[in-house]
């Protein structure tokens, strides 16, 4: 699955630049799919909020919420039923869709990049499938071959894994892109529970060289905002301050960086 990921990177990075291009315009990226491909985009729209600290990744899937912890294989049926869920996140030209199809011929999905194309959004197409109907439909088709199947038919296996690899790279890629991350370092981690709290004052420590009481000490004052803390400890300064220049800045990342003196490290 690795290989036949590996030779679809350059579809992969003009994703990225669509997906980069709407959610700095407003939009966001929306995953839409049925059945495990569709879970696998709310799979990896789920973890944005808390890893990235974004709401701008969002999944779609025929038949939710049922259909996602149980097989509802007729969903994938009906085209129609794709554009009214779509309708009813809201789902405008500044958003970049990303149907998700396997095979690439879920009435479902073509008929949700059928509608986005038709209002003026971009659409991306991950399939697996050489010969899907819904490259036509995509602005950028991304498809890692990877071979029948282990199990014949069960596209959960080999194709639901190449799928989710292309789904991590396009959010991932997205977000530092999108200056949501500093180096390797989750600096828009939501410390929502104690492992992030934890973690976050780590990423303080190691950033700042402070030790680890006088991380917790900052995260607190910070309104338990990790780049605002970072921030107020490097510069000495106040949280409303720190708050100002983070809204001033181009991106989190680089005014962490330019803080910090990292250049565009």
């Amino acid at each position: 699955m690795a290989p036949a990921v590996r030779k679809t990177l350059p579809q992969i990075a003009r994703a990225v630049d669509l997906a980069v291009e709407a959610i700095r315009s407003g939009g966001r990226m929306v995953y839409l799919g049925a059945g495990t491909s569709g879970r696998l985009g709310v799979l990896d729209a789920s973890e944005c909020l808390p890893t990235f600290g974004t709401q701008s990744v969002v999944g779609v899937l025929a038949g939710a919420p049922v259909s996602l912890t149980q097989s509802l294989e007729g969903v994938e049926d009906n085209p129609r039923q794709a554009v009214r869920d779509l309708r009813k996140i809201r789902f405008s030209r500044r958003d970049l869709l990303v149907g998700i199809s396997a095979g690439g011929g879920a009435p479902y999905v073509l008929g949700g990049m059928r509608w986005a194309r038709s209002i003026g959004a971009k659409v991306v197409g991950l399939t697996c499938n050489p010969a899907a109907p819904l490259k036509p439909l995509a602005d950028v088709s991304i498809i890692p071959v990877v071979g029948p199947e282990v199990v014949a038919g069960s596209s959960r296996m080999k194709a639901g894994t190449a799928q989710k690899l292309v789904l991590n790279m396009l959010s991932t890629a997205s977000m530092v892109r999108l200056g949501r991350v500093l180096s390797n370092r989750m600096i828009s981690v939501q410390l929502t529970n104690q492992k992030l709290w934890k973690r976050g004052a780590k990423i303080l420590s190691e950033l700042t060289g402070c030790n680890m009481a006088q991380a917790t000490k900052t995260l607190k004052a910070s309104g338990r905002k990790l780049p605002v803390a970072i921030l107020m400890k490097v510069e000495k300064i106040s949280r409303l301050e720190a708050e100002r220049r983070l809204r001033k800045g181009a991106t989190v990342a680089q005014v962490l960086r330019e803080a910090m003196g990292q250049g565009s490290r």
